[in-house]
């Protein structure tokens, strides 16, 4: 029998969908490190709150089950009911329904019991208000029957309705506090949260609470629930609760990630708070990461599937990862000379793999075939630094770094904003435009050391997320992936950025004022770091602030980031272009061309012909230009003109003559065909954009990626670097699709791009999407 006057430390199980049994199990071994109560009530158990006036029917092994588990392992099992939606207080059939719910729970074996009233209405109907004198009066009529019913077990919590107006105008002088203080039992125990979620709690301010409830509170903490934000976990320590709160508290439950297997750090280092006489910290964190270290080399399997969260936009029917697919880029690419069809990214197409080209997974490129199945590293040595294999500690420790706490970021993270920041306003030092280098040469070298530890930063985020889907933990991969997989797409672009920057403002002295490059109307995330707010101010946590830090951080349509059906290691790299990389961008338009095309077309008289389409941005605007690669070598491009208008006419004063005399109309040998012929045109016609249409979207855009990606995302993250750059001198960029690709008008439309013109305004049939920067 648990004892009135023990502490209560432990945790509830509240948002999110109900943990399993096994995973129940799990954490009822958490015992061991010094906590004695487990709360039950999760809201998406209907009989908890929307139900709860229905007994528990073929379920009542479970949680029989459920109980005798808990109290073999030596915790409170506390069963909480939510009833404050619909109950009529004064109705004795509401109360007699409320006494043979609770009486059914009792019978289970539990001993221990909470009644919550938050989050709801605080009007009552007109029943109740002929009946009580106060709201606060008819909760605690409820509630005293109730503990009187049950036999006034030891622990029986309630849980006050929160409301500003409640509470006015101060807690010590709010009637309805009051009322509860004065009038509820005393073997009933108060739960209490000051904040929604507290930075800090200290004994001074649990003072007034203890004084105005005449007895010591029950603290519900929030402190690492993640209900109210899809990008951001934490997995940071329990602190900023010294232990000499517990002199003033009857306990301290911690509301939880939604996440299970997140919660091992959290749940570990408040067992060692509860334990400690003094705040040891930081041996309580270590002790708790070594800890995890070992759980997370444990081949452990999801403790529980959960489809609605890692589920992708693909069709219900599935492939395995060794499957191939269609072509996820369509069929209908077809060259021209400034802009070209945008490569649809589909989920309908996706390539599921289970981590990228390991264990044999997937195809073999044309390269490989064509090199005897070797890998394009191995031919052309152009590997990234793959960062693959378990998760090791320095690895465990950078992970709870990025995803530490809802008012704090761990020191990587600290580091990497901080870095970020100071390179976006000091980017002037490296400028050609500015007079940095001559006058203030250290800042251009702290410039280039603060780009070069942000760069490899962002390298280790890449080798984290390879580590954490190899993991032989996969019940901790399908927990965590979605925020890491969320993170490495931010900052694959945050990189593509800072070495764009880097380089465009050191080789060019023509991309115009840069005026509007760093102030889209929008806070930095670092600004806000350190401001007193609550947490969901700002969403998504350190990508969100990394995110809000780019240009185009107020797009969040851009970094927007589903997490795959079956997670990929498979590492990628986006950075500015450079004219090596001429070579291999022809030949992937060239491939894309004939599988477009088809076999017929695959002869043409010059291997440069299909190239030279996409030759003239890389030749008249590479500053605009960004490279796609993977472990394999490129593949994929995002190609920008900043300016058309300007663009054209320096195409047609030196482009265009030359590509004329490399091509003329007629095709050589007896291979020429119509698709050919009309392809050859691009090269003789002038391509004609209505002054309405540059004058708000002065800038165009192509994308090309090869059909065997398997991330979708990737695309999504290759553009939204492109756009980053334009942003800095245009307000808006068009691009051309043909009217009847179905897959990428849906991919740019759910990325901001809506149709401008059609075919039948224009020599052309192109379509032409436009986006606003």
């Amino acid at each position: 029998m648990e004892r009135r006057d023990e502490f209560l430390c432990g945790v509830v199980e509240f948002y999110g969908r109900p943990w399993s049994m096994e995973q129940r199990k799990v954490l009822f071994e958490m015992q061991r490190w010094g906590l004695n109560t487990y709360l039950y009530g999760p809201k998406d158990d209907l009989k908890h709150r929307l139900l709860w006036r229905e007994v528990y029917s073929a379920d009542e092994e479970q949680l029989k089950a459920l109980v005798c588990e808990a109290e073999s392992r030596g915790l409170s099992f506390v069963y909480a009911l939510s009833p404050g939606q619909d109950i009529v207080f004064s109705s004795s059939s509401d109360l007699t329904l409320l006494k043979r719910k609770l009486r059914q729970v009792a019978e289970l074996g539990c001993q221990a019991f909470a009644i919550l009233f938050d989050d709801i209405d605080h009007s009552m109907c007109q029943a109740d208000t002929e009946a009580f004198s106060s709201f606060a009066h008819a909760q605690v009529s409820v509630a005293n029957e109730i503990f009187r019913f049950l036999g006034e077990p030891p622990v029986f919590l309630f849980c006050p309705t929160y409301c500003g107006s409640l509470c006015s105008p101060s807690v010590s002088k709010s009637p309805y506090l009051l009322t509860v203080g004065e009038d509820l039992l005393p073997g009933i125990s108060v739960i209490w949260t000051s904040k929604v979620i507290s930075r800090e709690l200290s004994a001074d301010s649990l003072v007034e609470v203890q004084s105005v409830l005449q007895r010591p509170p029950l603290v519900w903490d929030n402190l690492h629930a993640n209900d109210y934000d899809s990008r951001r976990v934490f997995l940071g320590p329990f602190k900023g609760r010294p232990p000499g709160l517990q002199a003033n508290l009857r306990g301290l439950l911690l509301n939880p990630n939604c996440e299970f297997e997140a919660n091992y750090i959290p749940l570990h280092t408040l067992g060692s708070w509860h334990k400690a006489g003094k705040e040891e910290r930081e041996r309580a964190l270590s002790a708790a990461l070594q800890d995890w270290m070992n759980e997370l080399s444990q081949p452990l399997q999801p403790r529980q599937i959960r489809p609605t969260e890692h589920r992708s936009s693909a069709p219900s029917s599935k492939h395995k990862p060794s499957e191939s697919s269609d072509n996820q880029y369509g069929a209908h690419s077809r060259p021209s000379c400034t802009a070209g069809p945008l490569p649809a990214c589909s989920s309908q197409h996706r390539k599921p793999t289970a981590a990228g080209r390991e264990g044999g997974a997937g195809p073999l490129r044309s390269e490989e075939r064509a090199n005897g199945g070797h890998s394009r590293e191995k031919v052309q040595g152009k590997a990234l630094c793959a960062g693959k294999g378990p998760l090791n500690e320095v690895q465990v420790r950078l992970l709870v770094g990025l995803y530490y706490l809802p008012h704090e970021h761990g020191p990587p993270a600290q580091s990497l904003l901080q870095d970020l920041t100071w390179l976006k306003a000091n980017c002037n030092f490296v400028s050609a435009n500015g007079n940095g280098k001559k006058t203030q040469p250290q800042k251009v070298e702290e410039w280039r050391a603060r780009a070069g530890r942000f760069l490899a930063a962002c390298d280790e985020i890449a080798a984290l997320h390879g580590s954490v889907v190899n993991s032989v933990n996969r019940a901790v991969l399908y927990d965590l992936y979605p925020y890491v997989w969320d993170l490495r797409n931010t900052m694959l672009v945050a990189k593509a950025f800072i070495s764009w920057l880097g380089r465009v403002m050191s080789e060019s002295s023509s991309l115009g004022s840069w005026k509007n490059c760093f102030h889209c109307g929008a806070s930095s995330g670092a600004e806000l770091v350190g401001v007193e707010a609550e947490p969901w101010v700002f969403k998504g946590g350190l990508s969100g602030e990394v995110q809000m830090l780019l240009p185009v951080g107020t797009s969040s349509e851009l970094f927007s980031h589903p997490p795959p059906l079956f997670p990929t290691s498979r590492l990628y790299n986006i950075r500015p272009f450079q004219h090596k990389d001429k070579v291999e961008l022809y030949r992937m338009v060239r491939q894309l061309h004939q599988r477009a095309k088809g076999a017929q077309d695959s002869a043409m008289a010059h291997p440069d012909f299909i190239g030279d389409c996409l030759g003239a941005s890389l030749a008249l605007c590479p500053e605009y230009s960004f490279v796609l690669e993977d472990e394999l070598g490129v593949c994929g491009c995002a190609v920008g003109i900043l300016d058309v208008r300007s663009f054209a006419k320096r195409c047609q004063a030196t482009w265009l003559p030359a590509m004329r005399d490399k091509y003329p109309t007629r095709p050589h040998g007896a291979n020429g065909h119509a698709a050919t012929k009309e392809a050859l045109l691009c090269f003789h016609e002038e391509q004609d954009y209505p002054d309405s249409l540059l004058y708000h979207f002065p800038s165009q855009l192509r994308l090309e990626a090869l059909p065997e990606l398997v991330d979708c995302s990737i695309i999504r993250s290759l553009l939204t670097s492109l756009l980053t750059a334009l942003k800095a001198n245009s307000q808006g960029v068009f691009c051309e699709v043909h009217p009847t690709d179905r897959l990428r008008l849906e991919f740019l439309t759910k990325l901001g791009f809506l149709e401008i013109l059609r075919g039948e305004a224009r020599s052309t049939e192109g379509l032409i999407l436009g986006r606003l920067l």
